[in-house]
């Protein structure tokens, strides 16, 4: 007699249980997206349809700052956080096993497991000290707590290349007498690229929607596009907002669906 293959799709309730997720997570951000176009100063009562708010924060100075400043830190912490973390995977892939290579993995994913609010606080602290000794001031810190915080996201696309990757290109250039860095750069890289664009990509997306760290690790005049609008919801909420994270939710969308078809393997 044959056997019968489970699947967790003929269970009972399946199908409802997973539309009131997707429902749960999706139809507040259909929602937002649609009163982005709303014609009224009410972000909860329909006015009509509008692209005027995207207009206003097209041309709000505060938002182009903020925007720029958002992007820079953004760019510079995935690279810093792609550098790092390619050479993290490479350190902890490229070699035989060896002893406390498991307390490694778990120091480099540490943000991942710690609260961020922890990790924030502990930043806040460490430049804190910094910033009295040396007074040095700056956007710096950000690029740097931002930098931190992304590794581990950008390390694990990359480690996870690296562990798909075939040892014996590299063993071969090996035996014809390549270099170390030349078996690196005309094998290694090329082969290890769509991970290191993919762990880019995903700690440059983090880096630019994070607000907890941000908060705690920025000085004043230092605020970046997630921090401006969380000031903005304080003090008067209208649909510039909306339309504003509309914007943001596409160009993340773009990115993950980028880092999705980088990383998805070919049949």
């Amino acid at each position: 007699m044959a056997e019968r293959s489970f699947s967790v799709a003929t269970l009972p309730g399946f199908t409802a249980t997973a539309v009131i997720v997707f429902l749960a997570l999706y139809l507040p951000i259909l929602t937002l997206v649609a009163y982005s176009f709303n014609a009224s100063q009410s972000v909860a009562v329909w006015g009509g349809f509008s692209f005027d708010w995207y207009g206003k924060a097209w041309a709000n100075d505060h938002v182009k700052d903020a925007t720029l400043r958002s992007l820079i830190i953004a760019v510079s912490a995935s690279g810093i956080a792609t550098t790092v973390a390619t050479m993290a995977a490479l350190g902890t892939t490229r070699r035989k096993a060896f002893k406390g290579q498991t307390f490694i993995y778990v120091m480099i994913n540490q943000p991942l497991m710690v609260p961020e609010i922890v990790t924030a606080v502990a930043l806040l602290i460490f430049f804190g000290i910094i910033k009295k000794a040396t007074g040095i001031q700056g956007m710096g810190y950000v690029i740097m707590a931002h930098a931190a915080f992304c590794i581990p996201f950008a390390y694990l696309p990359i480690r996870a290349r690296l562990e798909g990757m075939d040892l014996s290109l590299e063993t071969a250039a090996a035996d014809l007498y390549a270099s170390g860095w030349q078996t690196f750069r005309y094998v290694t890289l090329p082969l290890l690229l769509p991970g290191v664009i993919a762990g880019a990509m995903l700690a440059f997306v983090i880096s630019l929607d994070d607000v907890v760290i941000t908060e705690f690790v920025k000085s004043g005049g230092q605020d970046t596009l997630p921090t401006y609008m969380l000031g903005q919801m304080r003090r008067q909420l209208t649909p510039e907002i909306n339309a504003i994270s509309s914007m943001l939710l596409a160009l993340t969308v773009v990115l993950l669906t980028a880092f999705f078809l980088l990383t998805r393997k070919n049949d």
